[in-house]
């Protein structure tokens, strides 16, 4: 099945859900565990007709919800097919079932409060260290390229964080080379940056914002946040 771009994403019009990396999030707010296994059921249910079913944490008040296709296909622009993990129709028809599904139990949805954390690694060589990395992260190499027409690693369980490589110049000082990307709802940016500023910390490169933020600590460690606006529902 085909994978959605951003703007394909943004005309479905999910209300309650947010395009954060590769996936769908929702969070939905129950009043205990009870309720949201119940919900959890009902949702587990309705992706049994669908053939398809999300990815799901149980916590005090809330259930979390991701809507990720593992075999999605992309095309280069040279016309190349890749399987990759990313959105499509299916992840929006589920999302569009489990919102009624929400709504018939009563539950209200929480999208600001939605979030994906990935890891990112500046290198010159990520074909070479990459297999490392992998086997650390998730113990099998085999997570080297894995959903990705990339290196990056992505453990099939989503155990630990994703971690994609960036570009780094051959003779660039040494400096950091890990960084944290939290990837945040469109309506909680600025909060989430405003937070981390009053917390300490500087925004240092703004650029690109609101796709890219790029906020530092008091040692200079860096941080991005990370907003979707391409899937970003318009209006």
């Amino acid at each position: 099945m085909d994978m959605l771009r951003g703007e394909r994403i943004a005309e479905a019009d999910l209300t309650d859900w947010r395009k954060l990396a590769q996936g769908l999030h929702a969070r939905f707010l129950v009043d205990d565990f009870g309720a949201g296994a119940r919900f959890v059921v009902a949702v587990g249910e309705a992706g049994d007709v669908l053939g398809h079913h999300p990815r799901v944490s149980i916590g005090r008040g809330y259930v979390d919800l991701e809507l990720v296709t593992a075999d999605a296909i992309y095309r280069d622009d040279e016309g190349t097919e890749h399987v990759v993990e990313w959105v499509t129709q299916q992840d929006v028809d589920l999302a569009r079932r489990i919102t009624e599904i929400a709504a018939d139990q009563g539950l209200d949805a929480d999208p600001a409060s939605v979030s994906e954390v990935e890891l990112g690694l500046d290198t010159t060589s990520s074909a070479t260290i990459a297999p490392v990395w992998a086997a650390l992260l998730t113990g099998s190499a085999d997570s080297q390229g894995r959903g990705s027409p990339s290196d990056e690693v992505r453990d099939a369980t989503a155990r630990v964080p994703n971690l994609w490589f960036g570009d780094a110049e051959e003779h660039e000082t040494p400096g950091q080379r890990f960084h944290v990307e939290v990837y945040v709802a469109p309506e909680a940016v600025d909060r989430r940056i405003a937070a981390a500023v009053a917390a300490g910390g500087t925004v240092v490169d703004d650029s690109n914002a609101p796709s890219l933020t790029v906020v530092a600590d008091q040692d200079g460690n860096k941080g991005v946040v990370c907003v979707d606006v391409s899937a970003a529902t318009k209006g």
